[in-house]
C-alpha cells in the first residue's frame, strides 16, 4: 500500500468518525461512541470485503449487512453515502429528524442498503441467521453446475448487548448446529455498556463461547489495524463449514481526548467543544461542520462503483443460466418478486361435515400438505412442537448442514430466535417462511412478531393449543390475554378460524396477504365441521366477519363469536328460536380483515340500530367492547385457567349454550 493510499484511508476512516459526532450532536440524540471506534471496520467491510452495488441495492447477490448493534447507525449511514447509494449529505445533517431516512436505528424500506430493521439487541444477529439460511436454502434449489448464481455471505455487526441477549445465545447455538458458513459476524469489542464498564454484569469469555458452539473465531487486539481486520475477513470468507465471529476489541469514542472508552460516549452527545478537540485530533477544520472532502468522497464512490461491475457479470450469469434451466429460472423470477406459482389454490382441501371432529390444528397440517407440492417457497417448522402443531411437511425432508434444500425446520425449543430467524428469511424475497409453538408461548417471540410488523413482511406465524380448552396442561399453558396482545399489533392479521373450511380459507388469506405478518390462532381440541351447504360458506373468511347465519325474522340480537366458542352460538340461535328471539349468528375470526371493509360491509354486519350483542371468545374481553356497543355483553375470561380436562375447563368458565342463552335473554 503506498503512502498516498494510506493517507486517504485513513482521512475516510476520520471522515466517518466526524460525521458520526457532527450527526449526533446536530441531532442533540444518539450514539457517536460506537461509529467513531468501528469507523476502521467499516472502512474494511466496504472498501474491499462485501459484494453490493450501490446503484442497484436489491442486486439479488449482494453480499447482506445487518448492522445488528443498530445504535451504531450513523457507521452505516456514513458509508452508504460514501459509496454512493440514494442517501445525501444533506440525509446525514437530518439525523433522527421527522421523516427523514436517517433514522434513530435502521429502519428497512426507510434507506437503500438497509436489509432489516435493527436497534433491539440480539435481533440482528438472529435475523442473520435466518439470512443465511434462506441463502443456503435458495442456493440449493437453483444453483446448478457452472451456476454458482447464489453465494452471497451475511455479514454482521454485533455489541457487547448483543452478546448479553439471550436470542443470541439461541440463534448463535443454531447456527453452529447447522454449520452456516455464509455467516460472517463481526464482534464490537469494545468493553462499555450505558452504565459503564461491561465488567460490571458481563465477564464471560465470548471468543470459547462461540467455539463452543461450533463457530470458527477469530481475536483482533486493536480495531484500528485495518491490514489485521481485512486478513481476518478473508479467513472468514475461506471457512464454508462454520459461521465465524471475529472478536475485535475497539475503543468507544476513539479520537475523543476526554471521552474516549467512556460510558458517556456510548448514548449521548459529545458535546461542541469535545466534537472540535476530534476535529483538531484528526487534522480537520475545528469550525467546519459536516465536512467530506472530494478525495476521500471519490474515494469510497469508486470502492463503490466497483459493484456495478460485479452485477454486470453476474447478469450475464444469469442470462446463459435461464437460457438453460428456463423453469428455474422463471420460477424464481416469480417467486422473488413476490408471487405465488398458478394452481395451488385448486388443491386446498374440502371439508364435509360428519361424526367425526377436527381441530384447527390438525385442518392446517392437511392444508399444509395439500399445497406443499405447488408452493416450493413454502418452508417452515416449529420450536420442537410439529407433532403437537401439525406443521411437518410429510413429503419433504428436514433442512440440516447436510441437507439445505430441506424444507421442514427445527428450531429447537427457542421460540425467540426461531421468530427472529423467521423475519430473516422472509426478508430474502421469495420465500414465505412459517414456524409454529403454542399461543401462550408468543409471549416468548415478542420482539421478533413487533419487528415483522414494523417492516411489514410476511412470516406465518401459526399459534396452536389457543385457549383454556386445551385443559390438562393447566393455568401456565393457558393462554387468556395473548389474543388481544396480539391484535394490538399494528400491522399484525390475526386470524382465528372457527372450523377446518375457515382454516383452509385462513391459509389461503395468509399466503397471499402481501402487507405484513399474520398469526393463525388454532385449536387442539376437536371441532365440528360446520356445514357449508346450510351456513355461508368459509370464503368470505377474507372479510374479517361475515354472517354465518340469519334467522327467519328481523334478528333482535346479535352473537358474535371466533374460533371454537362460534360452535356454541350456531346452538345457542336454535335454542334462542325456540324462546321466539330471532338472532343473528356472525363469525369474526380477524378484526384486522373487518376493519379493512368499507362502511356499507360493515353497516351490513353490524347495523347500528342493532345494539343488542353478544360476544363470546375464550380469551381476554379486552378490545370486543368496540363491536358489542354498551347495549351488548361479552362472554370472556378476566383471570387465569385450571388445569382439567378441555371440556370441563370450558363448562366452569361459563363457555356453554345455556350460559350463552342466558346471557343473550338478559341482554333483551
Amino acid at each position: 500500500m503506498n503512502v498516498k493510499t494510506e493517507s486517504i484511508q485513513q482521512a475516510g476512516i476520520d471522515t466517518v468518525r466526524i460525521l458520526a459526532a457532527d450527526a449526533v450532536q446536530k441531532a442533540n440524540s444518539g450514539h457517536p461512541g460506537t461509529p467513531m471506534g468501528l469507523a476502521p471496520l467499516g472502512h474494511v467491510l466496504w472498501t474491499e470485503s462485501m459484494n453490493y452495488n450501490p446503484q442497484n441495492p436489491a442486486w439479488a447477490n449482494r453480499d447482506r449487512f445487518i448492522l445488528s448493534a443498530g445504535h451504531a447507525c450513523m457507521l452505516q449511514y456514513s458509508y452508504l453515502y460514501l459509496t454512493g447509494y440514494n442517501l445525501t449529505l444533506d440525509d446525514i445533517k437530518q439525523f433522527r429528524q421527522l421523516h427523514s431516512k436517517t433514522a434513530g436505528h435502521p429502519e428497512y424500506r426507510l434507506l437503500d442498503g438497509i436489509e432489516v430493521t435493527t436497534g433491539p439487541l440480539g435481533q440482528g444477529f438472529a435475523n442473520g441467521v435466518g439470512f443465511a439460511i434462506a441463502q443456503k436454502y435458495i442456493a440449493a434449489r437453483y444453483n446448478k453446475p457452472g451456476f454458482e448464481l447464489f453465494n452471497y455471505k451475511i455479514y454482521s455487526i454485533c455489541s457487547d448487548g448483543d452478546m448479553m441477549e439471550g436470542v443470541t445465545s439461541e440463534a448463535a447455538s443454531l447456527a453452529g448446529h447447522l454449520r452456516l458458513g455464509n455467516l460472517i459476524y463481526l464482534y464490537d469489542d469494545n468493553h462499555i455498556t450505558i452504565e459503564g464498564n461491561t465488567d460490571l454484569a458481563f465477564d464471560e469469555d465470548v471468543a470459547k463461547r462461540f467455539e463452543a458452539y461450533g463457530w470458527h473465531v477469530q481475536v483482533i487486539n486493536d480495531g484500528n489495524d485495518i491490514d489485521a481486520l481485512s486478513v481476518a475477513i478473508k479467513n472468514a470468507q475461506r471457512e464454508t463449514n462454520r459461521p465465524s465471529l471475529i472478536k475485535v476489541r475497539t475503543h468507544i469514542g476513539y479520537g475523543s481526548p476526554n471521552k474516549i472508552d467512556s460510558a458517556s460516549a456510548h448514548g449521548s452527545p459529545l458535546g461542541e467543544d469535545e466534537v472540535k478537540l476530534v476535529k483538531k485530533n484528526f487534522g480537520f477544520n475545528m469550525d467546519e461542520y459536516f465536512s467530506v472532502t472530494p478525495e476521500v468522497l471519490n474515494y469510497y464512490r469508486e470502492a463503490g462503483g466497483r459493484g456495478i461491475k460485479k452485477e454486470e457479470d453476474w447478469n450475464n450469469l444469469y442470462k446463459s443460466y435461464k437460457e438453460k434451466y428456463k423453469e428455474l429460472a422463471v420460477e424464481y423470477e416469480l417467486l422473488s418478486n413476490g408471487k405465488l406459482p398458478g394452481g395451488w389454490q385448486e388443491k386446498l382441501p374440502v371439508f364435509k361435515p360428519g361424526k367425526d371432529k377436527i381441530a384447527t390444528r390438525k385442518a392446517s397440517g392437511e392444508v399444509l400438505n395439500a399445497i406443499a407440492d405447488y408452493l416450493p417457497n413454502l418452508i417452515g417448522g416449529s420450536a420442537d412442537l410439529s407433532p403437537s402443531t401439525d406443521t411437518d411437511l410429510k413429503k419433504y425432508k428436514s433442512f440440516s448442514a447436510t441437507n439445505p434444500s430441506g424444507r421442514i425446520f427445527h428450531f429447537g425449543i427457542r421460540e425467540h430466535t426461531m421468530g427472529a430467524i423467521l423475519n430473516g428469511i422472509a426478508l430474502s424475497k421469495c420465500i414465505i417462511p412459517y414456524g409454529a409453538t403454542f399461543l401462550i408461548f408468543s409471549d416468548y417471540m415478542r420482539p421478533p412478531i413487533r419487528l415483522a410488523a414494523i417492516m411489514k413482511i410476511r412470516p406465518i406465524f401459526i399459534y396452536t393449543h389457543d385457549s383454556i380448552g386445551l385443559g390438562e396442561d393447566g393455568t401456565t399453558h393457558q393462554p387468556v390475554e395473548q389474543l388481544i396482545g396480539l391484535r394490538s399489533v399494528p400491522n399484525l392479521t390475526v386470524i382465528r378460524p372457527a372450523d377446518a373450511n375457515e382454516t383452509v380459507q385462513a391459509w389461503r388469506v395468509a399466503l397471499e396477504h402481501s402487507d405484513g405478518p399474520v398469526a393463525l390462532i388454532l385449536t387442539r381440541q376437536g371441532l365440528p365441521v360446520i356445514d357449508q351447504d346450510k351456513y355461508t360458506k368459509a370464503v368470505e373468511l377474507e372479510k374479517g366477519a361475515y354472517i354465518l347465519s340469519e334467522p327467519e325474522e328481523n334478528p333482535q340480537i346479535i352473537l358474535i363469536g371466533t374460533g371454537s366458542e362460534l360452535q356454541l352460538l350456531i346452538t345457542a340461535q336454535q335454542k334462542l328460536k325456540e324462546q321466539k328471539i330471532a338472532a343473528r349468528v356472525v363469525s369474526m375470526p380477524s378484526w384486522e380483515l373487518f376493519e379493512k371493509q368499507d362502511a356499507v360491509y360493515k353497516e351490513k354486519i353490524f347495523p347500528k340500530a342493532l345494539r343488542k350483542r353478544l360476544a363470546v371468545e375464550a380469551g381476554s374481553p379486552a378490545g370486543w367492547h368496540k363491536y358489542v356497543t354498551d347495549e351488548g355483553d361479552i362472554v370472556g375470561i378476566d383471570k387465569f385457567g385450571e388445569s382439567a380436562p378441555g371440556e370441563e375447563v370450558m363448562k366452569e368458565y361459563g363457555f356453554t349454550v345455556e350460559n350463552v342463552v342466558k346471557k343473550a335473554m338478559a341482554l333483551l
